[in-house]
């Protein structure tokens, strides 16, 4: 269903031919599926190429002498020390060092750098990162571009058929091919595959090319969720937000060990804290019995019937074949065989069981 509220994306007549249904997502009508359906799509993106439509996502390019040390503010990143066309997993923290955002940062040059951001959170993000600019030598100009993934094993060669250099770009690096460019070796599905943001025009022109070739399909918002979760990365606003830290999100790996013990990043002495004082929860692969998808929000208890963690993400994987899902349990819980664990649903107890992420294998292109 179109909400009326919610913005459409600058390419809806291209999705609205190729049989789109829309629904909403955070603020903006989206593609939830096309004629191929949901398992058909997820299962193309793995077997070749799936053309997602992100252009929900806000990119920012933040440029001047003072970029790097305002970026080591907002995140805790070493800007200064990232080689040009490195891309990286960062984070805006608030001061209870808890997830408002996370981030992909990638540095284009001396001074100059691009901030990808959730759609849902692009508002709140362009008015953290001004606030914190107003002490740096910085310019922050958020782009108005279009925003295709082009994601799958046979995603350089689709590419490389259409006409498109990508630079010799390897998994987390970006770079600005040409005037208004900017394309990134990066992606939401564990498959290799690219994200490029560009005029709309050039846009129009670019997958016009690319859905000529059978080895690309669209896919939707549904697929899209399902290849993340099988390849065990987080959603913000279900799996991590900003009351979770990244203690408990296992996610201190994105943050390098100097920082965490030297940083002055915003929320550094609140991480400091959580890491001294150890997870009290942790986030967690969780495996349900039999075959019936177990859903966000339903809560996970013990063989007593007493709470110890909740599911933020669940759903079937059409690649791993069976129900996989994400949440927090109780940290002395996270290990698989811990405990015996159910979700609650709908009145019946789901048996789960802890099991390590990723479900499905990644597959990035290193080199």
């Amino acid at each position: 269903m179109t909400d009326i509220s919610a913005r459409d994306l600058p390419l809806k007549d291209i999705h609205l031919a190729a049989g789109a249904k829309f629904g909403p997502f955070a603020g903006w009508n989206m593609p939830l599926t096309y004629p191929a359906g949901v398992m058909k799509e997820h299962l193309h993106t793995r077997e070749h190429v799936g053309l997602f439509d992100i252009s929900h996502m806000k990119l920012f390019v933040v440029s001047g002498s003072g970029a790097a040390a305002m970026l080591a503010k907002a995140c805790p990143i070493d800007a200064a020390a990232m080689p040009i066309r490195q891309s990286k997993l960062s984070f805006f923290l608030n001061d209870n060092a808890g997830i408002m955002d996370d981030l992909i940062i990638t540095r284009l040059g001396d001074e100059r750098f691009m901030v990808v951001a959730n759609a849902g959170n692009a508002v709140a993000d362009e008015a953290h990162l001004r606030a914190v600019s107003a002490n740096f030598n910085v310019v922050l100009e958020p782009l108005d571009r279009v925003f295709i993934a082009i994601q799958g094993p046979e995603a350089a060669a689709v590419l490389a058929d259409a006409g498109i250099d990508t630079g010799g770009l390897v998994f987390m690096n970006g770079f600005e091919p040409r005037a208004n460019w900017f394309m990134s070796r990066s992606g939401y599905t564990g498959e290799d595959g690219f994200e490029i943001g560009l005029p709309e025009a050039d846009a129009r022109a670019l997958v016009e090319k690319l859905v000529t070739d059978e080895r690309a399909q669209w896919i939707g918002l549904a697929a899209r969720d399902s290849l993340r979760l099988e390849a065990g990365l987080c959603l913000h606003g279900n799996d991590i937000d900003a009351s979770t830290n990244p203690v408990n999100a296992a996610l201190l790996w994105a943050i390098p060990k100097e920082l965490r013990e030297t940083g002055t990043f915003i929320g550094a002495d609140a991480l400091r804290a959580a890491i001294a004082a150890g997870a009290t929860e942790k986030r967690v692969g969780l495996k349900p019995e039999g075959r019936q998808p177990v859903r966000g929000g339903a809560p996970l208890v013990d063989d007593d019937g007493n709470s110890v963690g909740r599911v933020t993400s669940g759903g079937f994987g059409p690649s791993a074949t069976h129900p996989v899902a994400m949440g927090y349990v109780r940290a002395d819980l996270a290990k698989p065989g811990a405990a015996k664990l159910f979700a609650e649903v709908r009145g019946s107890r789901i048996p789960v069981e802890v099991a390590p992420l990723p479900f499905t294998q990644h597959r990035y292109f290193k080199g």
